[in-house]
């Protein structure tokens, strides 16, 4: 497909270096943030970093025990509130079906977050494509129709998880 831009978000294999991926979208985060004059607080980074560590989509109140973990007793208000401002400012998405969590791999781009979700390990991968969003967009507006969120969600197996052929 010509216009299949990129996985941003590679599934678990090792070949991937999690560590730059993490740095590379808590830096984006941080630039965004100044930009829009909206303050990224310690603790929302840490949560925003919380959810980066791995591409597993990851729910509140596993945010909720790590943070607790780390630092004592943490309110769920407070990470509810985190996660409200990161989804507001694009730098998280929602995972509908799994009632969880994946950083954004393209925050400062207006776009409907399309993700492959492996059944098997669980990873998840945002897939950037103008084609498929503009498609969705163009089909709205046909029915006038004005979209508020736009997610989608594929699941199946990832390289990592399929069995030699």
């Amino acid at each position: 497909m010509k216009n299949f831009d990129t996985v941003s978000l590679s599934f678990c294999s090792g070949s991937h270096d999690h560590g730059r991926c993490v740095k590379t979208a808590l830096n984006a985060a941080e630039e965004l943030c100044v930009s829009r004059g909206v303050r990224l607080t310690d603790a929302r980074k840490r949560i925003l970093k919380l959810v980066w560590d791995s591409h597993h989509p990851v729910g509140a109140y596993d945010v909720l025990s790590k943070l607790s973990q780390e630092s004592g007793k943490t309110a769920p208000p407070t990470v509810y509130r985190a996660l409200d401002f990161l989804l507001e400012q694009g730098l998280i998405h929602r995972i509908e079906s799994l009632n969880a969590y994946v950083g954004c791999a393209h925050p400062a781009e207006e776009h409907a977050g399309l993700f492959l979700i492996c059944n098997d390990c669980g990873c998840a991968a945002e897939v950037h494509d103008e084609t498929i969003d503009l498609a969705i967009l163009g089909k709205a507006s046909d029915l006038g129709f004005k979209p508020e969120q736009r997610t989608l969600e594929v699941r199946g197996i990832c390289p990592d998880c399929q069995s030699p052929q």
